[in-house]
This record gives C-alpha cells, structure tokens and sequence, in this order.
C-alpha cells in the first residue's frame, strides 16, 4: 500500500470520528456519498448537511407507520429506488432495475431484511436498521432459465417464516413490483398481495428536515455541474464541431465529481430538434445561434433528484422576438402556478386553477403541471385539465412535499421549444423555491 493511498484513508483530525452528515470520517464509506469537491462547495455556500442517521431512522419509520396503518403483515420491496429509501443502500442500480435480484422485507414490528447479490451482502451492512443480509430473490429468467418456479418457491418461504415471526402472521402482504414466479409463489402459499406502490409513494411524499438539507445539497450540486455545462456550451459551440452529446456529457461528468449517481434520461436537444419535444440527444452539431434546452431528470449527491429545466439561447445575435415571447410566456406559467402551492390545498384545485396556456402551445404543452420529486420523480401528479382523470389525485398538498412545476412552450408547428422547471418545497405556510439557476436573460429579452 502506498503512502498516498494510506493517507487518504485518515480521519480528517478537525472533524472528529464523523463527517458532517453523520457518517464514518475515514473517507472509506461502503455507501456512496459526497466527494470532497461537494462538501467544500457546500461548505462555502453555507447549507447545512444531513444527519443521514436521522434520515434513515425517519424513512424506516415512516414505512413501519404505513404499513401498520393499512393492516398489512409487511411490506415487500423490489424497486432499487424504494430499496434505496428503505435501507439507503444501493448496488448496481441501473442493472438492476431490469435484472431484480435485491428484495427487502420490512415487517409490520419494524423488522427489515435485505437480500442482495450473493457476493456483496455487506453493501447494507453499515445501516443497522437492516437486520439482517441474505441472498436469493432473484426470480428473473437470465438468473434461473426454466425453474424459475424454484428460486420463487425457495423466496417466498423464507418471506413466510419472517412474516409469521414478525408480521404477526398477517398473510396480507404489499408489494412493489415482483417477477410472475414471484407473485404466484406468493398467492399460492395464501398471502394477500396488496398495492405496495401506493405504501411507499404515500411514504415518500413527505420529507423530512435531512431530507430538505439533502435536497438542497444536491441541488446546489447539479446547478453547479450546469454551470460548467453552459459554459462549456458557450465556449464551444460558436467553434462549429460541438454537438448535443458533447454537452450532455459535461452533466454526466459534474454530477459523478461531487458524487452523484446516474441521469435518467437524455432530454438534451439543440435548435429545430427541441421541436416537438422529447427527442433524446444525439450527434447533432449544434450550430451558433440556436436554442439548447435540456431536462436534468439526474439522480444527484446523497440519491436524490434534482428535476430541473433550463432553456439558453447560444450565439451572438439576439433571439427572434416569438422565442422571447414564448420565454416569458414560460417563466409566467410556472411562477403563477408556483403561487398555488401551500399545505391543504387539494391537488384537482391546482388542476382546475392552472395558467393557461395560449392556444398556440396547447398540443405541444407537458404531460403534467407538476409532479413530487424525491429519490426521482415521485406521486404525486398534478395534470392539466384535459388530461386529468376524476378521482385518481384527491389528496391535499402537505408541508414538506417536494414538487417539480413544468412548464414546456412548443409552439403548433414551429422549429423550437422552451423547457422550463423549477423543483419547490411545500412549507408550512407556503412554498420555497429550491431552484435557484437563473432563467437565460437573452431570452428573456434583456
């Protein structure tokens, strides 16, 4: 072992035996945290970090809370992202939202278990709300080829004895999403499968303080990655060889720098290609004079998402003045619906109280007005009028919600959009605008 490497394995002697989120100060974490790039630039901006013991304890609770309320044995876990509020823990996220081999079973007394990959079971150990560490729930047809029916059969055993030792034997039993063998291994032993989803999006809804200060950290994380985004972007465009993809990297590479996990989509595109919306990006050289407009959708410092739109006019000439007017049409649609947010308002009022939109941008406006945000995009959502369904939303706003406010100007036919989302916090007497990344002044006419 070399000098260095030991070296920066040492507890930083001004810190203590812990950092000041509350975990190990000996910069060897088994779970993934901040970079020392982060913590400095938090320290200078002066937020607060979390007590990430806190934040598990609460989450954990939380769950423990809505899972007695509803009646229910316990709750069982399949989603890498409801794991990860769960737990805290992740492994190869990515892969495996498409190859489930993690489970967790949280039991209506509290009692949790994690089965994780065969090989890594201590990836959970440093949270000692996990009561235990297994392996074999994975259920899926690459792991088990035709007998599938076994490694089920196998799971759901074990699932039956914990519940009888710890969720009273209540065979009433939610869960988030299971592979087929999984759910009829299930049935066929007499558990009642209920909606595990409605659990833990109702759970996740409403954040706690070191929820907001992890927030907050990650959101001055990502904007400061979208500082060096826009200036790379200006920088090199008007150079003539830069396309989409070359400034979608530079988020990607920010967002790792200070210990941010994935970006989950590719919403990043450049003049004529931003219309209609939702193309992805690509190898278009984006020329000097156009419009970039992007969607961060990133899963940032700490495992929270920071969903936040931006639109910015590169070049050296002025925007067409419809640009400009489809800006400013923007800001004031999603600052007035801003204005509606505050504990107790029913979400169909948000609905029925909307701006409108000009006609001109009806077919081309977003899928929703708002939605929660959290560990991702997260119940609930807030659709436009036309598109919302009776009786699917009827919940009131609470303090310590989190939503995205969206705004997408695509006018009918037109060869450009304006993307726009700030990402806002329910208080207790209102709301507070977490986003602080300023709209473009060249298209905003300035």
């Amino acid at each position: 072992m070399n000098t260095h490497f030991r070296d920066t394995r040492k507890i930083d002697p001004n810190r203590g035996a812990v950092t000041g989120d509350n975990t190990p100060n000996d910069q060897d974490r088994i779970e993934i945290g901040p970079t020392q790039l982060a913590y400095a630039e938090w320290a200078a901006a002066g937020l607060d970090l979390p007590d990430l013991q806190e934040m598990r304890r609460y989450r954990w609770s939380r769950l423990t809370q809505h899972i007695v309320d509803r009646g229910y044995g316990g709750l069982l876990l399949f989603d890498p992202l409801n794991i990860r509020y769960a737990t805290d823990s992740t492994n190869m996220q990515l892969w495996n939202t498409h190859n489930p081999f993690r489970a967790v079973l949280l039991c209506a007394d509290g009692y949790m278990v994690m089965w994780d990959y065969k090989n890594s079971p201590f990836l959970s150990s440093f949270n000692p709300l996990v009561r235990e560490q297994r392996s074999g729930a994975s259920m899926f047809y690459f792991a088990n080829g035709d007998r599938s029916d076994l490694a089920a059969e196998a799971f759901v055993g074990e699932i039956a004895d914990l519940i009888r030792d710890h969720g009273g034997g209540n065979r009433r039993l939610a869960v988030d999403k299971i592979m087929i063998a999984g759910y009829r291994a299930l049935t066929s032993v007499g558990f009642e499968v209920m909606e595990g989803e409605e659990v833990t999006e109702k759970a996740r809804a409403v954040k706690c303080p070191d929820e907001i200060k992890a927030m907050r950290c990650a959101s001055h994380a990502c904007e400061a990655a979208m500082v060096e985004m826009e200036r790379f972007a200006r920088r090199e465009v008007p150079q003539g060889q830069t396309s989409e993809d070359d400034i979608w990297a530079v988020l990607h590479a920010e967002n790792i720098k200070r210990g941010g996990e994935w970006i989950e989509t590719r919403l990043l595109t450049s003049g004529p290609r931003t219309n209609p919306w939702f193309q992805e990006c690509g190898g278009r050289i984006v020329q000097n004079n156009e419009i970039v407009a992007f969607d961060t959708d990133l899963v940032g410092s700490y495992g929270i998402c920071v969903d936040i739109s931006r639109t910015w006019w590169i070049g050296d000439q002025r925007p067409r003045p419809d640009m400009i007017d489809a800006m400013k049409h923007g800001v004031d649609h999603i600052m007035s619906n801003m204005e509606m947010l505050k504990p107790g308002v029913m979400i169909p009022e948000l609905t029925a109280n909307t701006h409108v939109l000009r006609p001109e941008f009806q077919k081309g406006k977003y899928s929703c007005l708002m939605h929660g945000v959290g560990l991702c995009d997260e119940w609930p959502l807030v659709a436009y009028p036309d598109q919302a369904v009776p009786g699917a939303f009827d919940y009131p706003l609470e303090a310590g919600m989190t939503l995205c406010v969206e705004a997408l100007i695509s006018p009918e036919g037109g060869d450009f959009s304006i993307k726009l989302e700030d990402q806002v916090l329910v208080t207790e007497d209102g709301f507070e605008n977490l986003t602080k990344y300023p709209f473009d002044p060249a298209l905003m006419g300035e």
